[in-house]
């Protein structure tokens, strides 16, 4: 018998209800060029046609698992200037009223991300979010998007404790020269659950069984297109 799903539940301010894009599973947000790109392409390499990475199930998977945090509007960005036209409602709590705002430069001195005369940018989010017990949420940029002109960071929140009140995402502006409209709904953060259980690490070498079941795995993927995804793929 099939387990039933868990849930995440992510409420917004009742007045923003039906005025924000929402979250949704990372599954209904693959980015275009995914869509697009070609299964194959022709390497000079090996002078034939090889797979690219549409037919990676790593990378396709890691892009679709989790759920994906959307940009509460349009944001317009000239000349390093961002600008908005978001008409929030009044009343409410201490929901944010724009979609971005920033951490000062001296809050990532000592980290790569230090630069004196540059903020890094926070995405504002209106939603909170909360897991079953015992679950956290890893919240990090979109995985392998690579085409969005910004990198979220990553943090780990115990959001079925802590549910209450709202998670932004602090980002590093990547691409100084963008200009254009990031458009409402581009994902800013990525979050996957992860349930809290303790581990230990056993490190060692390999017996002459898990030696045999390599060389066998390896000699059957030269041969075949297409194991892991037919085997171990779940």
């Amino acid at each position: 018998m099939a387990q039933a799903p868990q849930t995440l539940t992510f409420r917004c301010p009742r007045e923003l209800e039906g005025r924000l894009p929402p979250p949704i599973p990372a599954t209904q947000g693959l980015p275009a060029w995914l869509k697009t790109m070609p299964s194959e392409a022709y390497s000079s390499v090996v002078a034939a046609l090889d797979d690219t990475v549409k037919r990676c199930p790593p990378f396709v998977d890691a892009l679709t698992t989790g759920f994906l945090i959307p940009l509460m509007c349009d944001v317009h960005v000239e000349r390093g200037e961002f600008s908005w036209d978001f008409e929030a409602p009044a009343a409410g709590g201490g929901w944010p009223r724009s979609p971005i705002g920033f951490h000062d430069a001296a809050q990532a001195a000592g980290t790569p991300l230090f630069d004196d005369d540059r903020f890094l940018i926070k995405f504002h989010n209106a939603w909170t979010v909360e897991t079953p017990p015992g679950y956290s949420l890893l919240f990090t940029h979109p995985f392998n998007r690579f085409d969005l002109p910004f990198t979220t960071l990553t943090g780990m929140v115990d959001c079925d404790r802590y549910h209450d009140a709202w998670i932004h995402f602090p980002a590093h502006w990547r691409d100084e020269g963008f200009s254009g409209v990031l458009p409402a709904g581009t994902p800013v953060a990525q979050c996957v659950p992860v349930k809290r259980e303790a581990w230990s690490l056993s490190v060692g070498g390999q017996s002459d069984e898990a030696d045999r079941r390599s060389r066998e795995l390896l000699e059957e993927m030269g041969r075949e297109k297409g194991v892991y995804r037919r085997r171990f793929r779940a």
